[in-house]
């Protein structure tokens, strides 16, 4: 399978100001995204996708990838809507043979995948609906109607985790996963060498929930590190990981000069950790290893649009392209300073990040 870095295509988005990571997404969203300004363009071009389990207001991953397909119907005049744009919500894991079928047998002429759990259900509804263009993000699927969506996750964790080895005061931080995945071991490796190429005497904490929709469990974990002395924690978890959020500020409510974080993960978390606390705010959200989920789906939509469907190759987001990205939200100048001489080291090959624990 053809495997190629994408960039030019993307710096064009990032340059025409389609930056959505900070947006946020209330359940209105979940009607629709056409009262959005159009840039007078048409299309009658049709794409979905599917969610994993998270939904489509995970806060996270898919909800960056849904605010990508909005800014792809304004962008186009595309209402939402079979013969437009839409989403699948997947309840369970049971819904993504039957999410993928119904979007495929609804005309849609790109289907996206949002999910390495989706691997298995797009290359079974792929082979079946050859004349439908699939996207599968986040895993490598090869056939040639799926375009395979990568991210460098284990280089954007490692520069949050140097943010975090800088940052602490306890020198004890966590790490809350979903699964126990390569993607999910990528992700936990990239952030223990940040943090340990800043701060060897610093401990991390690795927990993995097993699910990515258990806002209980991640606040239960966090909980559990909170208590026992850490202050930072990051989180690729989906859905999970806003009870993470939700005890950094139960916490923060109740001691307000008690300096506790969390590292928020795909989008930028930043919205995710505001509080007020007797008339002052506040915000736990230290930074977030945003993921250009939204920018992916549009660029690789734009392609299909214009008879340039990647089909059959993995096309790979990093930090030279813009795809992931660290947000400033309350990290210092000297912090950032650091992480970009950091960053730097990566795309000079100067430092090879690990991608998994071992």
């Amino acid at each position: 399978m053809k495997k190629r870095k994408f960039g030019l295509a993307l710096s064009m988005f990032l340059a025409a100001g389609t930056i959505l990571g900070a947006c946020g997404t209330d359940d209105a969203d979940k009607d629709g995204g056409g009262d959005d300004a159009s840039t007078g363009e048409t299309s009658d071009f049709s794409v979905s996708m599917v969610t994993d389990t998270g939904g489509v207001d995970d806060k996270s991953f898919n909800q960056s990838a849904w605010e990508g397909l909005e800014a792809l119907g304004a962008d186009y005049d595309l209402e939402k809507g079979v013969g437009g744009y839409d989403y699948f919500q997947s309840n369970n894991e049971a819904d993504y043979v039957t999410n993928l079928k119904t979007a495929a047998r609804n005309n849609f002429d790109l289907v996206f995948g949002i999910g390495y759990l989706l691997e298995e259900p797009i290359k079974q509804v792929a082979e079946q609906e050859e004349d439908t263009m699939f996207a599968l993000v986040d895993a490598v699927a090869e056939l040639d109607n799926i375009a395979s969506i990568t991210f460098t996750d284990h280089e954007g964790s490692f520069l949050v985790g140097v943010a975090a080895g800088l940052q602490t005061k306890t020198n004890k931080i966590g790490f809350i996963g979903g699964t126990d995945s390569d993607l999910i071991n990528k992700f936990a490796a990239g952030f223990k060498a940040g943090v340990e190429a800043v701060n060897p005497d610093a401990e991390i904490d690795i927990n993995l929930t097993g699910g990515f929709s258990d806002a209980a469990r991640g606040q239960q974990l966090a909980a559990s590190m909170y208590g026992g002395g850490a202050d930072i924690i990051y989180h690729a978890a989906g859905e999970t990981g806003t009870g993470v959020f939700t005890e950094a500020k139960n916490l923060k409510q109740q001691e307000p000069e008690r300096e506790i974080f969390v590292i928020g993960v795909d989008r930028d978390q930043e919205e995710e950790g505001a509080l007020t606390v007797e008339g002052e705010d506040y915000n736990v959200t230290l930074t977030s290893m945003v993921k250009r989920v939204d920018v992916a789906v549009q660029d690789i939509s734009k392609r299909a649009m214009e008879g340039d469907f990647p089909g059959g190759e993995v096309i790979e987001y990093g930090i030279e392209e813009e795809g992931i990205l660290v947000a400033e939200t309350n990290l210092s100048q000297e912090i950032l300073d650091e992480v970009e001489s950091y960053k730097q080291q990566i795309v000079d090959g100067e430092i090879d990040v690990p991608l998994t624990m071992e």
